[in-house]
């Protein structure tokens, strides 16, 4: 038995690919104010050609690219664009409201026929998501149902890096707490209660400490408790609570697959009102309430790209390992890969999803963590 066990363990490759570039989920497209200002925004967004375009009611829509008539490309850059609310098509003028629906052309009754393929979309705090399912199905499950409360935040600072990358990997440093302390110097990294998964939704909770230079000339200890919401692979935030000066955060942390290959990497943060500040100077208590909390998070959200590019260099060379040699030190490695397992399909194209660590048998995947 150990024979044939090991034999074929020679036959399984460690490097196997992941099951897909495009993982079932909501996946971030832009921003409201960003579309508001461009009027229509055509990108490449999990391997299509798609573009978005807000109406005068402010309803938003994400749709094919190509007008469904004679195949136009109906992006801004090729002569497509927004009319009283609706996509006009370069080509023969069909425009289309937000539901993807042709309601007017120049010449005829509009067919009922000519829609546009439109993707499910999701706001949340001017943060616009879109459904991107297995096979095209409708959403399975849904990002958090309140958009989180505004007043007495700044705005948003969003920040967007691209590189290769996949973003289960990057999704994983959710996790991987031993990356904090050797990559980016963090101390005292402590797991604050178990790592919780139930169903699409993963929570990790962790407290450390970080030290920064500032302008070369100060140091600033900051003790930090981090809440971590993951929802599927396309959307993580971050509840930041500092407790030295008594201050709050957010950050999204939005990695979305472009081509197969890159990934847009997104990084959105936003600060709380700094009104009494446990440490003046740090806290920024010398200056007027309302400057506080933007000053504090443009600062935090440089750090936040300071850190992620640290990560980059490693997410855009590693190779993936489907069954890494892990040690205890690893911690939720594993259980993390099962969870992502749901957001493929298997290799049969059904929708039934399949274990991450999928050429192994159970025991092996005990074996690979350290376990039994």
């Amino acid at each position: 038995m150990n024979s044939v066990s090991d034999a074929t363990r020679r036959r399984q490759p460690d490097n196997m690919p992941l099951p897909s570039p495009f993982p079932e989920g909501w996946y971030f497209f832009t921003t409201r104010k960003e579309l508001m200002k461009s009027k229509l925004i055509q990108k490449t967004w999990m391997g299509e050609n798609v573009i978005a375009w807000i109406d005068q009611n402010g309803q938003v829509c994400v749709a094919d690219s190509y007008c469904p008539h004679l195949g136009a490309n109906l992006g801004p850059t090729k002569g497509g664009r927004v009319c009283e609310g609706r996509l006009v098509c370069p080509f023969h003028g069909y425009e289309f409201d937000t539901t993807g629906q042709c309601v007017a052309t120049p010449f005829a009754p509009p067919p009922k026929t000519a829609k546009l393929g439109v993707f499910q979309t999701r706001e949340i705090a001017g943060l616009i998501f879109a459904w991107w399912g297995i096979d095209g199905r409708e959403p399975q499950w849904d990002l958090p149902a309140e958009s989180p409360e505004q007043t007495g935040w700044s705005g948003l600072k969003v920040k967007t890096l691209r590189f290769p990358g996949h973003p289960q990997d990057t999704t994983e440093n959710s996790v991987d707490l031993t990356h904090l302390r050797y990559v980016h110097g963090y101390d005292n990294v402590v797991r604050v209660g178990r790592l919780v998964v139930d169903g699409h939704r993963l929570e990790s909770d962790f407290d450390f400490r970080s030290v920064r230079q500032i302008a070369k000339f100060a140091t600033l200890t900051f003790d930090i408790s981090a809440i971590t919401r993951v929802y599927g692979l396309g959307y993580s935030c971050v509840e930041i609570y500092e407790h030295t000066i008594g201050m709050d955060l957010r950050l999204w942390i939005l990695a979305t697959p472009v081509d197969g290959k890159l990934i847009d990497f997104t990084l959105v943060s936003q600060a709380r009102e700094i009104r009494k500040p446990k440490r003046f100077i740090a806290g920024l208590g010398f200056l007027p309430v309302r400057l506080r909390a933007p000053i504090m998070n443009s600062f935090m959200s440089l750090q936040q790209v300071h850190d992620v590019r640290q990560d980059l260099v490693i997410w855009a060379n590693k190779e993936y390992r489907s069954r890494p040699r892990l040690c205890r030190a690893d911690g939720e490695i594993m259980p993390f890969r099962y969870y992502c397992a749901q957001f493929y399909p298997d290799s049969a194209g059904s929708v039934t999803p399949v274990r991450a660590a999928r050429n192994g048998s159970a025991r092996e995947d005990r074996e690979a963590v350290g376990v039994g």
